[in-house]
């Protein structure tokens, strides 16, 4: 069974290296009339078999982060820094090189399955091009593991739903197909970008629930982005929280999530909705976003930080490691910021 062979290869021994590494990665699209500034300056590190949720409002550069390690920047897109996949360093590979990782070593989930599926083939055919493609196999072959993956998703009737067109299919089932086209070829690293996001609540804890689950099944490193903080706390090891193409706070859920230390991850976690705020007013972050083409001085997130201080508006804030993996880019956690945090 497929379920069997990819538990055996998870199990294989692995290089030490981390599963994925960036260093200062820096991605810029640049137009005639103008440079966005989309991800400016990111380092993480991450281990195989550990999942990283990357939290953050739309626009933040959590997208672009993925589509750097995937290698799936356009033309117009200016890349700098290090980007490291299973220790193959990604912005120096040629296209046919990053293609080839494309799979094997790293595959992705994207946003919308509706979007992401060809609507001319059928959900079989899809899965099989990929075996096909990248191992080498015959259709026959590539059918019979198709419909052994689609089992694996839990996908009921999955001989029926194997001929099935991704209209034909509702949005769960859809997102599970497309899972199963991530896992087709053993990836030692899984990308899932808001993969629940258009999902009703029911479907959207089947997901998170089957992906936990098949990672730690296949031992597979997961970045997962969201901006949803109740997904970050049901699947996540590790939080990154993002702001203007910056993280400005990561480290383990329990920390993240239960001791706060930056203005931005306290706003997220205030305008959150849960079950008992009957009655009381929803708090909510003031402003908007910077404008990622015309960042202003200082801190990006200053203008909407109701700790802000003159010194924020005019500079930079450092990242300041506070323990292993635990890191806050904001003044109030510097050591001698005692009297700035009253």
């Amino acid at each position: 069974m497929l379920k069997t062979e990819l538990s055996s290869a998870a199990a294989m021994p692995v290089s030490q290296s981390p599963a994925v590494q960036l260093e200062n990665l820096t991605v810029e699209f640049v137009r005639r009339e103008r440079t966005v500034k989309a991800v400016n300056g990111v380092s993480l590190t991450l281990a195989r078999g550990e999942i990283l949720t990357i939290l953050g409002e739309s626009g933040s550069g959590k997208s672009v982060t993925l589509r750097a390690l995937m290698g799936l920047m356009p033309d117009y897109a200016r890349l700098s820094g290090k980007v490291s996949v299973m220790g193959r360093d990604v912005a120096a590979m040629s296209k046919a090189e990053r293609s080839a990782i494309r799979g094997p070593v790293i595959s992705m989930i994207f946003q919308e399955p509706m979007t992401a599926l060809d609507p001319v083939f059928t959900i079989g055919d899809q899965i099989a091009e990929i075996l096909i493609t990248q191992e080498g196999i015959d259709k026959r072959s590539a059918t019979k593991r198709a419909l052994e993956l689609l089992d694996l998703v839990c996908i009921p009737s999955a001989a029926r739903r194997l001929k099935n067109y991704p209209h034909e299919m509702s949005g769960g089932m859809r997102q599970r197909a497309m899972i199963a086209m991530a896992l087709a070829c053993k990836p030692s690293v899984l990308l899932a970008d808001e993969p629940t996001t258009a999902l009703d609540v029911t479907v959207q804890i089947q997901i998170l629930l089957l992906l936990r689950q098949l990672q730690a099944e296949l031992g597979m490193a997961v970045v997962f982005v969201t901006h949803d903080v109740g997904v970050a706390a049901e699947i996540s090891d590790k939080v990154g929280v993002m702001y203007a193409g910056r993280l400005v706070e990561t480290g383990s859920v329990s920390d993240v999530l239960g001791a706060r230390k930056h203005p931005y991850t306290e706003g997220l976690l205030a305008s959150t909705v849960h079950g008992g705020m009957r009655g009381k007013p929803l708090e909510m972050i003031r402003g908007q976003p910077p404008n990622l083409a015309t960042l202003p001085p200082g801190c990006a997130f200053a203008p909407r930080c109701n700790y802000a201080l003159d010194r924020c508006h005019k500079e930079d804030a450092q990242d300041i490691v506070l323990g292993e993996g635990r890191v806050v880019r904001c003044i109030r956690a510097e050591p001698d910021a005692s009297a700035v945090r009253n």
